[in-house]
């Protein structure tokens, strides 16, 4: 659900103060059933007043112990957005109260309840065209949680970065080793499992040697694989287009191995960390990267820079069946969202000599890589080309990198106060989270402008210093602005910069992309319930207790009545306690155009 109303199981923490308002000149209160409650004008950083004129923004800072903030009326509306901008707290649900005492309506708060999670508004289902459903990609992150907590368990000794000499100086030049002959035998280890710490060791062939990337191939790979021209086309691919397209905007990775190369290495043995019995209901791992190759591993860390893949399996011989074509759709995707990774963790680790980035950041930047394959075919085939349908949004070379964000982006925009994106690690399976990674990644993208990914990559502090460094504006604010943009980007029937600039995005409409995905998806039963899924409750006068998590963030609007000069609103814990500095709770406000 959107926005939480406690239940018995929390009603120790909750408040029932309903209430009708009358104004003084020390707070506000509000009386119902014989009891009183007070807003204490206790400001949340914007002593006064607060005037907006229409389509401008403002940051209220609640972390100094704020608890309330005072709006211009006269018939105003506004969107308001509180968060809790943190990744220093726990992942625990907070309660909090956010009501006014000074809007004499009956309680809203029911509104709250959420109802777009049982409500259809619309299956539209004679729709045609327009974006395909994600994939399951359980296994995949389930693989990713225990490669992350694999990682976690390693001892700071046991990774390169310790057991060198000091970080690797990206300046220090070194002479390449000669690229091996193609056709050459090399021995790996590869992660066999991911429940358990085992490895086993193949000899692979290298198939395809190009300026960036090496490409071996299992010796025991399944029969009826790739032909010579699609080995030959596969390979181009990864090393004349992802790879480029990666580092353009991410740069480089290390070369700990000295090879000039990152090595992609497909073996049965991926394939077989999926069981045929799980596929269908799971999805599969197409492929990943271990830091554990960085020294981590130690005798079966391979020392290098490497991406494991699945090979070709038409016949379904090890697991389930992967055919040339499925592995040209699935593999480049997770080849992108992978090499961001590694370069982001070479770049830290190796490079910087720090610790690896915060993983959500870093999750979310590998998922702008998937979504920078997409804008490549994007670019090359404009609509109509390359497309199955005349109404499809992307091209067909485009789906396999663009579904799944959007899907994602979707669920997190229902759930924004449940997803927490600072505190979300790779060791959770969600997805909801994920997509908000993403939004914030490809809107930081968008207002800082292409190099921003790489500037990030350059650590070594987490995400949260990272990003105030190198956008020179603290993170609340950034979070502030985000937090509107989800909603004031492409204000219904207005221009698209209605908005001020720092509230829009600007490569994806993203509001649009979310009623296409409605439109084509079948309705409620599809997990997309409503054309846009940011929904804004009313604040009235009930101060019941809500919950938010750290990291998260919450949509409301208050029409003030055209009778009233002033409304005040708390934002407090419950009992207007103010909260915790920790949390950074905030409030972003934003005025209304008429009719909105």
């Amino acid at each position: 659900m959107n926005r939480f109303r406690l239940t018995s199981t929390l009603s120790a923490l909750s408040l029932c103060l309903i209430a009708a308002a009358c104004e003084s000149s020390s707070g506000v209160t509000t009386a119902a059933g014989g009891g009183t409650s007070t807003i204490k004008i206790n400001p949340c950083g914007i002593t006064g007043t607060l005037t907006l004129t229409v389509a401008t923004a403002a940051r209220a800072d609640c972390s100094a112990g704020g608890t309330s903030l005072t709006l211009a009326g006269g018939g105003a509306s506004y969107y308001i957005v509180p968060q809790f901008a943190t990744d220093q707290a726990a992942v625990a649900l907070l309660n909090y109260q956010l009501f006014t005492g000074s809007v004499a309506t009956a309680s809203v708060s029911a509104s709250r309840i959420a109802a777009q999670r049982i409500a259809t508004l619309s299956t539209n289902a004679a729709a045609t065209g327009g974006l395909p459903k994600g994939r399951r990609l359980f296994a995949q992150r389930a693989a990713e949680k225990a490669l992350f907590a694999r990682a976690a368990r390693r001892s700071p000794a046991s990774t390169l970065h310790a057991s060198l000499q000091g970080p690797v100086s990206a300046s220090i030049s070194r002479a390449v080793l000669p690229t091996p002959a193609v056709g050459s035998i090399r021995s790996f280890h590869v992660a066999s499992s991911f429940t358990v710490d085992s490895w086993a060791t193949v000899g692979a062939k290298l198939a395809y040697a190009g300026a960036n990337v090496l490409i071996y191939i299992d010796t025991l790979a399944p029969a009826n694989g790739f032909t010579p021209a699609q080995l030959t086309n596969f390979g181009v691919l990864f090393d004349q287009t992802l790879y480029p397209i990666d580092t353009a905007a991410f740069g480089g990775p290390s070369d700990q191995d000295n090879n000039g190369h990152v090595i992609m290495l497909m073996t049965p043995v991926v394939n077989a960390d999926t069981p045929t019995a799980t596929c269908n209901s799971q999805g599969f791992v197409a492929g990943f990267f271990d830091s554990g190759d960085f020294g981590g591993n130690g005798a079966n860390s391979n020392n290098g820079e490497i991406f494991y893949s699945i090979v070709p399996d038409t016949l379904g011989t090890v697991s389930c069946a992967h055919g040339v074509g499925k592995v040209g759709v699935d593999v480049p995707g997770t080849f992108l969202h992978e090499l961001q990774h590694l370069i982001n963790y070479s770049q830290h680790v190796v490079v910087s000599g720090g610790a690896a980035s915060s993983s959500w950041l870093d999750e979310g930047m590998s998922i702008v890589a998937e979504e920078l394959g997409s804008v490549y075919y994007e670019n090359k085939c404009p609509p109509p080309a390359c497309r199955s349908s005349s109404a499809q949004l992307f091209p067909d070379s485009s789906q396999g990198f663009i579904q799944d964000l959007l899907y994602d982006s979707y669920q997190y925009a229902l759930l924004p106060d449940t997803a927490t994106i600072t505190l979300s690690t790779d060791d959770e399976n969600g997805f909801s989270w994920r997509g908000g990674a993403w939004l914030f990644a490809r809107w930081l993208g968008d207002q800082m402008g292409s190099t921003v990914y790489k500037q990030l990559e350059r650590g070594p502090s987490n995400a949260l210093t990272d990003v105030q460094t190198v956008t020179g504006q603290t993170f609340q604010t950034l979070f502030a602005n985000f937090g509107l943009s989800l909603y004031t980007d492409s204000l219904p029937g207005l221009p698209r910069n209605t908005a001020p600039a720092a509230n829009r995005f600007v490569s994806r409409n993203v509001k649009a992309l979310w009623a296409r995905l409605f439109a084509t998806s079948g309705g409620a039963g599809s997990g997309i319930p409503l054309q846009t899924p940011i929904t804004l409750s009313a604040i009235g006068t009930d101060s019941s207790s809500f919950v938010l998590l750290p990291g998260t963030m919450t949509f409301f609007r208050i029409d003030t009545p055209a009778s009233s000069s002033t409304v005040t609103i708390q934002f407090s814990a419950p009992g207007g306690l103010p909260f915790s500095p920790a949390l950074h709770a905030q409030m972003a406000v934003f005025r209304l155009p008429p009719g909105q």
